[in-house]
């Protein structure tokens, strides 16, 4: 089964999910350069805090605490370094610690310096530059699980949409290379089941036949800005985990249509392209 995420800094709504049977609450501090990459674009900047990392580390009990930091940096008048702010995620209870938009071999090993085993690491491989020097990148010791960004990836090689990424291969490559060393990955975020504008039985059999064991819940399985009534909220959760629960089972049963699915995916992909 995948451990699926959540990225939430409320603790009613992390409750909400946990008892859903969401694998991890995710809590989204990057923000350093962010807004400039994804200038325009409709995606998620949650600007979270080191006190959020406290409260959510403090309201779930089965869920394990992932923690996105903003990527390698110096201290200035405006933010701590990111030695402070790994140091004081792991303080306020962090399980898990995601670095987003490396380029250099360099930088993920000052990351799993400072981490020194203490927590999880997971590098976010979203940038061409990370993947020119994925090998390099994976003879580190220490870390523990990785991830494939698709929106900023995308961004990177000028994509118009982020799904072509597995259509031509390039998830399938790092997944193979993740795979050969033995390091659990994943990739990308899913929507409930019937929706998203690929498919998301498409993109969950995708993960499957590329052994990925992660994925990110994404802001559209449940939107929580556009839904208060928390009984709304609850059933939507408890609904969509287990139609997706209960997907994953056929899939992981009926693998004979993998092939058929990656190339369903190409087509739809390429019309979508077409249509931009």
């Amino acid at each position: 089964m995948l451990k699926l995420m959540y990225i939430t800094n409320r603790p009613e709504i992390a409750q909400i999910a946990e008892s859903a049977g969401v694998d991890r609450i995710f809590i989204d501090m990057e923000y350093i350069g962010k807004a400039e990459r994804q200038g325009g674009m409709d995606t998620v900047q949650s600007h979270h805090t080191l006190q959020d990392v406290k409260n959510i580390a403090s309201a779930i009990e089965q869920a394990e605490l992932l923690v996105r930091v903003n990527p390698i940096h110096e201290a200035s008048d405006k933010y701590c370094s990111s030695r402070e702010e790994i140091e004081a995620a792991i303080k306020n209870g962090a399980q898990i610690i995601m670095l987003p938009y490396f380029k250099t071999v360099e930088e993920v090993a000052e990351f799993l310096e400072i981490v020194d085993g203490r927590v999880k690491t997971m590098p976010l491989v979203e940038t061409p530059e990370a993947v020119e020097v994925i090998d390099d990148i994976l003879q580190l010791d220490g870390i523990d699980e990785i991830y494939i960004g698709l929106n900023d990836l995308s961004l990177g090689y000028g994509m118009k949409f982020m799904f072509e990424l597995l259509s031509n291969g390039t998830v399938e490559e790092l997944c193979h290379k993740f795979h050969k060393k033995g390091i659990p990955y994943g990739f990308g975020g899913i929507a409930a089941l019937g929706k998203g504008q690929l498919p998301a039985e498409k993109i969950i059999a995708e993960h499957y036949r590329l052994g990925s064991t992660r994925a990110i819940l994404s802001r559209s399985f449940c939107n929580v800005e556009k839904v208060n009534h928390m009984g709304v909220i609850s059933s939507t959760f408890v609904n969509g985990v287990k139609e997706m629960r209960d997907y994953e089972k056929k899939v992981a049963i009926h693998s004979d249509f993998f092939r058929e699915n990656s190339e369903d995916i190409a087509i739809a992909v390429h019309k979508i392209c077409d249509e931009e």
